[in-house]
């Protein structure tokens, strides 16, 4: 059996760590061969080679150097480049991330071509389409072949949208990923850790085009960053590179934040560990803090994870300062933290539903 995982930013490298462990374990007794296609959507050392460095990926087998550009340009040009590879490589499984434009070339190309595709985190919705991530996951969805969902409410949605046969509840891999990763990271980057003594700093990040595109949103949340920590705690900003050139355009300069460079998954992992609080426009670390049980204020006005809503351990605050500074004073009542996202099994699960569904037909309602 042949699988192609196709990736290209940062959360596609985390969960990429989680199942290509599975399919490793697998592969010796099933004979899976696996094979990693990096787009080059991310492509500096700190948002890409990094991840594979301590995550212990392997090396991509195939990179197309892509790089950034328009939504529309990006996606073409992954698509020219991918389709000679999968044409060549004839996988049995293409297997797609997350809710990027890498994802969303992957699998239009594999249906173009017949080859049956995989969706990992399958199923989530915001229902606000001006959302370029919204449109990536519902083609995918659309045209992926086996849906492998991370919660109830992920598999409610495929079913509203007549998806329901293709849809595998098999936990979430970020859950995986945490489970797996902590420990490491504690001990691999205690040193710098050493810095951030838990419960005494929150942590922030903003990276969303919504957000670093939109100069009235941009600079009314890095001003409340700043009276939060002038006023309730420090804030820790790893800022992702184009917010940082979107800030800089804008003539903003930090004060009381304290801003890093962009940080390593295992770095981050320590961050969230030990944070009073979160604030964050990313889904992938508004869920983390929830698997962590610190409370999280949401910088965006919808969300995919609904169920981290409950019981104020997450909290919408859209860009409205006041919102997110009264979420930040309010921070400490949240919980309990009572939403499943699996057994952390959910890498071993996708792995042998690749293998047990070899061979299938793409397109299969």
């Amino acid at each position: 059996m042949r699988i192609v995982s196709i990736v290209g930013a940062r959360p596609q490298f985390v969960k990429l760590a989680v199942v290509a462990r599975a399919i490793s374990v697998l592969g010796e007794s099933a004979g899976a061969r696996h094979q990693i296609l990096h787009t080059g959507q991310h492509y500096d050392f700190e948002m890409s080679e990094v991840f594979f460095r301590d995550l212990d990926i392997p090396k991509p087998d195939f990179h197309l150097e892509v790089g950034s550009a328009s939504h529309g340009e990006q996606t073409g040009e992954m698509m020219k480049r991918l389709e000679p590879i999968l044409v060549a490589e004839k996988p049995d499984w293409v297997v797609v991330y997350g809710d990027t434009n890498s994802t969303l070339a992957g699998a239009v190309v594999s249906a173009k071509l017949h080859i049956p595709a995989a969706h990992v985190e399958s199923g989530l919705r915001s229902f606000n389409r001006a959302m370029p991530e919204e449109i990536n996951r519902i083609v995918a969805d659309h045209v992926s072949d086996l849906l492998f969902c991370p919660t109830a409410t992920a598999v409610g949605h495929l079913r509203t949208e007549g998806l329901a046969d293709k849809a595998v509840l098999v936990g979430d891999v970020m859950y995986d990923a945490a489970l797996q990763f902590r420990e490491i990271a504690e001990r691999n980057v205690a040193a710098w850790a050493d810095r951030y003594p838990g419960g005494t700093f929150a942590l922030a990040t903003i990276h969303r085009a919504e957000n670093t595109d939109d100069p009235e949103r941009l600079m009314s949340i890095v001003s409340a960053l700043e009276q939060i920590a002038g006023e309730i705690c420090p804030v820790v900003l790893p800022l992702h590179p184009r917010t940082k050139k979107m800030l800089a355009g804008a003539g903003w300069a930090a004060q009381a934040v304290s801003v890093l460079p962009p940080v390593s998954y295992l770095e981050m992992l320590v961050l969230e560990s030990r944070a009073r609080f979160i604030l964050t426009d990313s889904g992938g670390v508004q869920k983390e803090a929830y698997f962590f049980q610190r409370p999280c204020i949401i910088m965006r006005t919808e969300r995919e994870w609904t169920e981290i809503l409950d019981n104020q351990c997450n909290v919408l605050a859209g860009a409205d300062r006041s919102r997110i500074l009264a979420a930040a004073a309010g921070a400490c009542a949240a919980g309990p933290w009572v939403a499943k996202y699996g057994e952390g099994n959910a890498g071993s699960l996708i792995a042998s539903a690749l293998y047990e569904g070899r061979g299938a037909k793409p397109g299969r309602r």
